[in-house]
């Protein structure tokens, strides 16, 4: 004798079904939690992270490398994401992104340095304008440094070797191994020294120049009292200021290149172990 064909339930098959939303839901995850390292690296740095860049892009951005990440790396986010061990190593993902762009704004703060120096000495210290990067005041000339450094950092190449350089930071620091350690402090200190040290090297010609023109009117003003120092150091001072910064132009884009390559040297010493 032949069963019976079985009527099918319609509640337990449609509860039985699997539209796949728990492995989505798990990859949005991962997607999310590797965006949390290249978002915070993306706001510190100071060419994606300007007040000019829309936070959209921002997002945009990190979205489109978390997801090459994702695919070329077995990138695995917590079970339990907002635990507290997961928010170690959330906290540890966002020490790692902000240290590698932190290295990026102590080189692009040398030339705001060294045009305070230079403005000080031309009588320019009073010529200001809002950096639309910090959106802070900074001397007009910073503005002008700032813009040469950009385009020799992005000539270089240079963008391109710190992307590469987050996307390998995940196999060189992986998730929950996030502590910078001695090497890593260190690497960020040094980069703090050589700002200064390229500070003092954009400016030290240009300073030496206004120098001796400040040296040659004070004997003038003494040899003729009568003469105004105001109305002949000041204009003296811009005019060779400006000379010595035509005259010193080509050794300002290596100083600038040179400050581009520390940067990404000392990123990379930043995640290496």
């Amino acid at each position: 004798m032949r069963p019976l064909p079985k009527v099918p339930n319609e509640k337990t098959d449609v509860i039985a079904l699997n539209f796949g939303f728990g492995p989505l839901e798990a990859e949005f995850w991962r997607l999310l939690f590797c965006m949390t390292r290249i978002g915070a690296a993306m706001v510190a740095a100071p060419l994606f992270g300007a007040g000019g860049v829309p936070m959209q892009v921002r997002v945009i951005a990190s979205g489109a490398i978390a997801v090459l990440v994702c695919a070329w790396t077995p990138l695995a986010a917590p079970p339990a994401l907002f635990s507290a061990n997961g928010l170690l190593i959330l906290a540890g993902e966002v020490l790692v992104g902000v240290s590698l762009g932190f290295v990026l704004q102590l080189a692009f703060a040398a030339p705001i340095i060294a045009a305070e120096l230079i403005s000080g000495g031309m009588g320019m210290g009073m010529a200001t304008a809002v950096d639309p990067n910090s959106g802070t005041q900074s001397p007009a000339l910073g503005q002008y440094f700032s813009v040469v450094l950009t385009l020799v950092f992005l000539a270089t190449g240079a963008h391109l070797q710190w992307i590469a350089l987050l996307v390998d930071s995940y196999r060189l620091l992986p998730p929950g191994e996030t502590w910078l350690g001695a090497e890593g402090t260190s690497a960020i200190a040094a980069m703090a020294g050589q700002m200064f040290t390229a500070a003092v090297a954009m400016a030290l010609p240009v300073t030496l120049v206004l120098l001796l023109v400040q040296v040659a009117t004070g004997v003038l003003s003494r040899s003729a009292p009568s003469l105004n120092l105001f109305s002949l150091g000041l204009p003296a001072g811009v005019l060779a200021g400006f000379a010595a910064l035509l005259a010193a132009a080509p050794m300002l884009g290596d100083t600038m290149a040179d400050i581009s390559a520390a940067a990404i040297d000392n990123a990379r010493a930043v995640v290496a172990r």
